[in-house]
Formats: C-alpha cells, sequence, structure tokens
C-alpha cells in the first residue's frame, strides 16, 4: 500500500472512531507554502521511533545546499559548490551524543551535543541558545535531543523572536514521552500563506500515515513544496549512519 492509499485508509479509520483534532503530516505542510527547515519526532506503523529534518529554500543561495553524512557519522549541510561556509546555511544538522541523538536547523547542535557530553541534561543543555541573526523575520533555531534508550522520550527546544518589540529571546522547551504509532510533533521555522512570511507556529501535533522509515521519508518529501524542495532525512537514534536522505538536484548560484 502506498502512502496515498495509506493516508485515505487512515483517514477513514480516524473518522469513525473521532480522532480529528489532529491533522495529518501532509496536511500540515500542504497548509504551509514556506515551511523553511523542519523537525519532526514519530513513530511509524511498526512501532519505529524516529527523527526527520528537512530544509526548504527560496533563494538560489538556500537552494544550493546538500545534506550528507560526514565521516564522523554527523549529517552536515553544506554547499553543493566551492563557496565560503555561512554559518546560517551551512552547520551540523545531527549528531550522536552518546545515547542522545541531537539533530536542528542550524550551529546550536554541535553546542547542544557538547553540553550533553561535558554531562548536562537535556532541558540545560537547550537553555541559553538564541533566534538567528537575520532580521527582519528573526529565524527560530529549532533542536531536538532524543533518547536512545528503549524510545525514551524526546526534548524540544525553540529559540524564538517575541512577536513584540522585545530583544530578549523567548525559549520553549517541551518533553515528549510515550508517542504511539502513528503520532508525531513537528517544528518548522516559518509559516507562509503564500504571500506573508512569519516564524512558524511554537509545534504541531501531527498523524503519520508512515508505516515504516522508507515510508516516512517519502511521506514527508511529497508533503514539501516541490519547488522549494531541497533535501530531507530520516533516522533513528543511534544510527545516523544509516540515515536515509532525499537530496533534489543541487542549484548552482
Amino acid at each position: 500500500m502506498n502512502v496515498v492509499d495509506s493516508l485515505a485508509r487512515c483517514g477513514d479509520i480516524m473518522k469513525s472512531e473521532g480522532l480529528n483534532s489532529v491533522n495529518w503530516l501532509n496536511e500540515v505542510l500542504a497548509d504551509n507554502h514556506y515551511p523553511g527547515r523542519g523537525v519532526l519526532w514519530c513513530r511509524t506503523g511498526d512501532g519505529d521511533t524516529l527523527g526527520a529534518y528537512f530544509l526548504t529554500g527560496r533563494s538560489r543561495a538556500s537552494q544550493a545546499r546538500v545534506l550528507h553524512r560526514s565521516p564522523d557519522g554527523e549529517l552536515v549541510v553544506a554547499p553543493s559548490e566551492s563557496r565560503a561556509h555561512d554559518d546560517l546555511r551551512h552547520y551540523v544538522a545531527a549528531r550522536q551524543s552518546g545515547h542522545w541523538m541531537v539533530f536542528g536547523n542550524g550551529e546550536q547542535v554541535a553546542t547542544v551535543a557538547d553540553r550533553l557530553d561535558s554531562g548536562q541534561l537535556p532541558a540545560l543543555a537547550l537553555d541559553g541558545l538564541d533566534y538567528e541573526p537575520d532580521p527582519p523575520i528573526f529565524t527560530p533555531r529549532l533542536t531536538v535531543i532524543a533518547d536512545g534508550r528503549n524510545g525514551g522520550p524526546a526534548w524540544f527546544g525553540a529559540a524564538r523572536h517575541s512577536s513584540g518589540g522585545r530583544a530578549a529571546t523567548n525559549r520553549l522547551t517541551l518533553q515528549v514521552n510515550g508517542l504511539e504509532a502513528g503520532e508525531g510533533v513537528l517544528m518548522t521555522t516559518y509559516r507562509s500563506d503564500g504571500n506573508k512570511i512569519a516564524t512558524g507556529d511554537p509545534l504541531a501535533e501531527v498523524r503519520i500515515a508512515a508505516g515504516d522509515r522508507s515510508d516516512l521519508l517519502e511521506e514527508l518529501w511529497s508533503s514539501l513544496p516541490p519547488q522549494l524542495r531541497i533535501a530531507a532525512a530520516v533516522f533513528a537514534p543511534g544510527g545516523l549512519v544509516q540515515a536515509d536522505i532525499r537530496q533534489a538536484a543541487p542549484t548552482q548560484s
């Protein structure tokens, strides 16, 4: 059964059981014309608990990027051509730190992983982070720390700019426990109606149609705006070297 058929079948089941309060992953992303970068923690139908990371971009510089595995087993966002390193565009997107897996949308991933290595607990490791210095939108920094022991909990951190005039960072921390098959939590950096772009909602609880990790990558990739897709990856704690990656054709800037 493909992802579309699975969505339709699961949708019928949920309607009959009155479970429409949480939207499907593809619906949430389809309603967002520019999600930017995103982090997802979910459980597929086969019971696997998985993380996912994706990039979309509008500018040629943003689209001229690749997501690849480093020799150290990290997932790295790098330029698709020879060009200067840009701290806001090129970074370690996922790193294993003992039994913790850390992934997110910027250089804070390495900072958080180093803090965990030094013995800090997840909530403290996420503290003190700031949003990106890219006015006027001030992109949120999104980070997930996942406990790889027996499907343990995950901590989401978001460093966000105030919707008012304050320069001080709003820091949100969410602990996610006990996901059932077909459940997930999503954060995206942006939200757009096709005209205006704003920072994304703090979080969205979503329903997942995917039966396994391969289906999850397909479900995520097909839900992203085709003209903006750059890369997406699905991975399990302790298994970054086996991450499944989907990559759009590199764009030369």
